[in-house]
């Protein structure tokens, strides 16, 4: 049987390399990893040497190569945080000849930590490595961050947003070439480091001040419009124009029925002013909303809103569905505000990205109903519901309050019933 080891190689320095790592090159056929991870390691001069990153290129290379019994392929960092080490493995499970081993590395994290003399087991983690991240969300959760930056956003920026939502105290080291000769290590405010120019390569650590009375937590709910954690925002707290809009109680039993988590994607499709993308965008702080609205006057209205209520995790995406949810990331739950009549299409957009996702259709006429109830409850979904919405308020007549009706809303909702082999 074949053997593949993947190794994950620390931030750079090959002194870094475990002992178990340097065994597996000693005694490979082919040495396969990014230019950046196989300098300085001693490679034997008989051991074909590739130069490859992608996860693609290298099954495709090991195809190719049909002689080789033992594969050393090395990644910088370590392979169990932000490593493509994971796609690899999955990508190679389907092959019974094939025989996967992967050896642990030092990673940017624990080399930090080291290097500053500090433990790091109450860091949370993110990527702003070829991925958005939406650093003020970040930082409304308080605690220590670990950045991985390196090819993403620049450090600068990434701070000069949290000046810009008021985190400015916040304190951020920024560590550059970790574990090479020219290694450097910046400690300072948010607002100290917007403006510096870095290395390329550079994670960051950034500690954000515990509890709302903080400076920085007192600006950021000062700026907020709806400074609690409940859902159902008062109408009139929304920028609004002819465009319509989800009322209040609707939207506080929508949100319920797709049971969002801190860290969900979601997508807002006919998002209208935008008022669910935020409900549902302050609920999933650490995650993201993706309004797609086909009206400019709404696309306006829904960056608006989003300004006004402090939501940097609302991307407003100008199009018509489903087309324009094709380029949209994979989506944990679904709002169909607005379908234009094809509400089908968008079902199957969302399925298509991920077999589970979470669903939840608003209907205000007898026919959007049927359909919604037809597609929800057919064989590729479980936990179909239907509920009516029926609310009224009081509205003051001369000294009396008499309740008016609101018109009555449907919402048809149910997951995705893909198996665990699903997108998400």
């Amino acid at each position: 049987m074949r053997k593949v080891t993947i190794i994950g190689a620390g931030p750079g320095n090959p002194d870094l390399l475990s002992r178990a790592a340097l065994d597996a090159i000693d005694i490979a056929d082919v040495v396969i990893g990014a230019h950046r991870a196989l300098a300085g390691i001693d490679v034997p001069p008989d051991v074909v040497r590739c130069e490859l990153v992608k996860t693609a290129d290298i099954v495709a290379a090991l195809t190719d190569v049909a002689s080789w019994q033992r594969v050393v392929v090395v990644m910088t960092g370590d392979v169990g945080l932000f490593s493509g080490a994971r796609r690899l493995v999955e990508a190679l499970s389907g092959n019974a000849q094939v025989d996967v081993r992967v050896v642990p590395g030092i990673s940017s994290a624990s080399y930090l930590a080291a290097r500053l003399a500090r433990p790091w087991q109450d860091w949370r983690f993110a990527s702003a490595h070829g991925v958005a991240c939406d650093i003020v969300a970040e930082a409304e959760r308080a605690g220590e961050l670990f950045l991985a930056t390196s090819g993403g956003e620049d450090p600068s920026r990434l701070s000069g947003e949290l000046v810009q939502a008021g985190f400015g105290d916040a304190r951020v080291t920024v560590a550059e070439r970790l574990s090479y000769p020219d290694e450097r290590i910046t400690c300072a405010t948010a607002s100290e480091i917007a403006g510096q120019t870095f290395d390329d390569l550079n994670v960051m650590l950034i500690e954000f001040a515990v509890g709302a009375g903080s400076p920085a937590g007192a600006s950021r709910a000062a700026s907020s419009r709806w400074p609690y954690a409940s859902s159902g925002i008062p109408d009139e707290l929304f920028i609004r124009g002819d465009v319509p809009m989800t009322k209040q109680e609707v939207r506080a039993v929508a949100l319920a029925k797709l049971r969002l988590a801190a860290t969900d994607t979601v997508w807002d499709v006919g998002a209208g002013t935008g008022s669910v993308s935020i409900e549902a965008a302050l609920v999933t702080r650490a995650g993201s909303v993706w309004a797609v609205e086909r009206n400019a006057t709404g696309v306006r209205l829904i960056r608006e809103n989003a300004d006004a209520f402090g939501c940097g995790n609302v991307h407003a995406v100008p199009g018509v569905a489903p087309e324009a949810l094709a380029k949209l990331p994979i989506p944990d739950a679904v709002f169909v505000g607005g379908s234009a009549g094809k509400l089908p299409s968008i079902v199957e957009a969302a399925l298509e990205k991920n077999s589970q996702v979470r669903l939840c259709v608003p209907c205000v006429t007898v026919e959007t109903l049927t359909e919604a109830c037809a597609l929800l409850s057919g064989s590729r979904f479980k936990g179909f519901e239907a509920c009516q919405v029926s609310a009224a308020r009081a509205e003051a007549v001369g000294s009396h309050h008499l309740m008016k009706a609101q018109n009555p809303v449907f919402l048809v909702s149910a997951r995705g019933a893909g198996g665990e082999g699903g997108a998400r």
